[in-house]
């Protein structure tokens, strides 16, 4: 395990208490000013780490860069459009990841415009700053894979909160009905997707077919998604870049 390995994981510990954080504190906003306070009386209407720590979530965030916090209760009966209100209400939690993405780009870009070309630093100042950039382009990455991690329309995630909307009235009670058993595969998927898939590509008449390995690669959730944070990930630095106080080319 090399040393940078460890120290941008270490950075990722702050970063990911932060994603955590404004996702459920968004969420718990939301609700509170649609006219439902059983966050704020349950403690949630926070932005105290601890208050929204799921350990399991948590550790998978750091590990694999996908998780969850604890989810901040919800009582869609003080809504006025209780299906409205519980599609906003999720919603809110990632946008609030995205737009700390964003906020996480444009600070390092902004560091980086300012300290970028100057060698006569303090020691202890360059390496704080070393620190610092590892930890937004963190911030970065991980608010982007808990945003879109969340936006999976499967429960327990938002998505499936926010799919709802769009849903006949019946087959959204459903969907609430089996909850716990959709949660309960979802999450067996989340964490043996990727190997089932790896093992799949192995079988010859699989691999040499280009459908059915995009099909297979489909499984890997951790994959796919990964792709996705990348590539966004890419976009939002290139377009920060492009923001002419912050062009340090």
């Amino acid at each position: 395990m090399s040393r940078e390995y460890i120290l941008l994981k270490l950075v990722s510990i702050p970063a990911i208490l932060f994603a955590l954080t404004f996702h459920e504190y968004a969420h718990g906003y939301t609700a509170y000013k649609l006219g439902d306070p059983t966050a704020k009386y349950n403690g949630r209407l926070s932005l105290n780490p601890l208050a929204h720590l799921d350990p399991v979530g948590a550790l998978l965030m750091l590990l694999v860069g996908f998780g969850w916090a604890r989810p901040v209760p919800v009582n869609p009966r003080y809504f006025k459009k209780p299906k409205q209100g519980m599609a906003l209400t999720a919603l809110m939690g990632p946008v609030a990841n995205i737009l700390l993405a964003l906020l996480s780009a444009l600070l390092f870009q902004l560091v980086l415009a300012i300290f970028g070309t100057n060698t006569l630093l303090p020691e202890n100042l360059a390496l704080a700053l070393t620190y610092f950039l590892l930890f937004l382009k963190a911030s970065v990455t991980l608010n982007l894979s808990f945003a879109l991690f969340n936006l999976i329309p499967l429960p327990p995630l938002d998505g499936s909160r926010i799919i709802g909307l769009f849903l006949p009235h019946r087959i959204y009670l459903k969907l609430l009905e089996k909850e716990r058993q959709i949660s309960f595969f979802f999450l067996i998927w989340l964490l043996f997707g990727s190997r089932v898939a790896q093992w799949l590509l192995t079988m010859p008449g699989i691999a040499s077919s280009r459908v059915l390995t995009i099909v297979v690669k489909s499984l890997s959730i951790t994959g796919w998604l990964g792709d996705a944070v990348s590539f966004l990930s890419d976009m939002i630095f290139r377009l920060v870049r492009l923001i002419p106080f912050l062009n340090i080319s």
